[in-house]
């Protein structure tokens, strides 16, 4: 085994690698190419997002498989904080970070210098030379915190800054769509040129079937379509249609129904990306548009936050106590949410044949009792809490009275384009 010091690198064997810090740390990282920036939200892994492409974070330790990681990513960045919010890095003992491969065998053990100020801290990174991996310590300070990491590495893309946006609305599409969302109260949208991207392949793939779906003849789903072009959302909307020629016939055909009309006024999109194709026997145009909110963690906790009062609002109504949040039945739920995305399945059980007790015990939660409720699709906490309580199966998890805790998970992506996790323990 290595003991690395700062600027120390070594060589990575083929395979999965895995990194752990013991103690009260938060353990995250950050997906990217040479020039040092994320693709997007869904290049950093961190609690709430705990599984991208080549990268798993699971009960603290962080799984990277430098094969499976994202077309183009030459980089992973490994940064530790304190798992308490109000503690500062200088009142915990220096962060040991040890490194094992997928045999478990150590490979290397690196301790930096005793933080000072700093909030957060990168201990190492991964990066490619040549054909093969290496691993590099680092130890460098953030004094600003998740501040400092989103400055330099563009984690949180949430607005035209970040060049995402396209030069030009020459269809007049963007200022189109604004002006109906301004008639009705709502503030306007941007354009993305991810979304761009997953809309133009998207409507591509149904002109040359001739028929609208969410779900193309190629088996991609236009939300993987989203994911994979580096968007990572909260929420997600999307008009396919077919039939109007011009974005100015577009914005007059979703006016006339309250279904198409509702999401191109929905007020929380701040994003969108649209495309159309003619194809198919009749010559039909087909339009993708896509309206998101990106995934932030302040947005991703505000979101489980309130599906946590809405559950207990129904509670209480039944004459039942609160239920309190416990971040580890909530680490459960997240991972959860985003496994069945990342999987491609939609079930209690994992691929693995774990059951939601499995999951809650591994990630420390010590509960006599156990409940689950999943649920996909809905694109808003008062949508899905409706959904599990006109359930008689969901709802009696919700009012069950030995239930004492809760964690929900929200994931993005997959086939039905939002997954939720409601985990329970008594």
């Amino acid at each position: 085994m290595t003991e690395l010091v700062p600027g120390g690198n070594i060589p990575l064997p083929d395979g999965p690698v895995s990194v752990r810090v013991p103690g009260a740390f938060d353990v995250s990282a950050l997906v990217t190419d040479d020039g040092g920036k994320v693709a997007g939200d869904g290049d950093f892994v961190f609690y709430h997002q705990p599984r991208v492409p080549g990268a798993l974070l699971r009960d603290g330790t962080l799984t990277v498989d430098p094969a499976r990681l994202r077309p183009g990513a030459t980089r992973v960045t490994v940064a530790v904080s304190p798992s308490d919010p109000g503690t500062g890095l200088d009142a915990l003992p220096s962060p040991t970070l040890h490194v094992t491969d997928a045999r478990g065998r150590a490979l290397a053990r690196f301790t930096p210098a005793r933080p000072r100020r700093e909030t957060v801290l990168l201990l190492v990174e991964f990066y490619r030379r040549g054909e093969g991996w290496k691993l590099r310590a680092l130890g460098q300070g953030y004094a600003d915190g998740l501040a400092g990491l989103a400055r330099d590495f563009g984690v949180d893309v949430v607005d035209e800054a970040d060049g995402a946006t396209p030069a030009d609305d020459s269809d007049g599409f963007l200022a189109l769509v604004n002006s109906a969302r301004s008639a009705d109260g709502s503030r306007p949208v941007s354009a993305d040129a991810r979304l761009v991207s997953a809309a133009r392949a998207h409507a591509a793939a149904m002109a040359a079937a001739g028929a609208l779906s969410v779900e193309t003849r190629d088996g991609v789903s236009v939300h993987q379509r989203v994911v994979s072009a580096g968007y990572a959302y909260l929420t997600v909307g999307e008009h396919l249609v077919s039939g109007p020629r011009t974005p100015a016939e577009f914005v007059t055909y979703c006016l006339r129904a309250e279904r198409t009309r509702r999401t191109l006024h929905e007020a929380a999109f701040t994003h969108t990306g649209w495309a159309y194709a003619a194809g198919g026997p009749s010559g039909d145009t087909y339009w993708t548009v896509l309206w998101a909110v990106p995934l932030t963690p302040d947005g991703l906790a505000r979101t489980t936050a309130e599906v946590v009062d809405l559950t207990n609002r129904e509670r209480v109504r039944a004459g039942l106590a609160a239920l309190a949040v416990d971040p580890r039945l909530t680490a459960a739920a997240q991972a959860h949410s985003a496994d069945m995305v990342a999987r491609d399945f939609y079930s209690h059980t994992d691929p693995d044949g774990g059951k939601p007790w499995d999951r809650a015990a591994a990630a420390g939660a010590a509960r006599r009792t156990v409940g689950e409720n999943i649920a996909c699709g809905q694109r808003s906490p008062a949508d899905v809490v409706e959904g599990w309580m006109n359930s008689p199966g969901h709802r009696a998890n919700i009012l069950k009275a030995d239930f004492t805790h809760i964690g929900i998970g929200l994931a993005g992506g997959g086939r039905a384009g939002t997954y939720w996790t409601q985990l329970f323990g008594g």
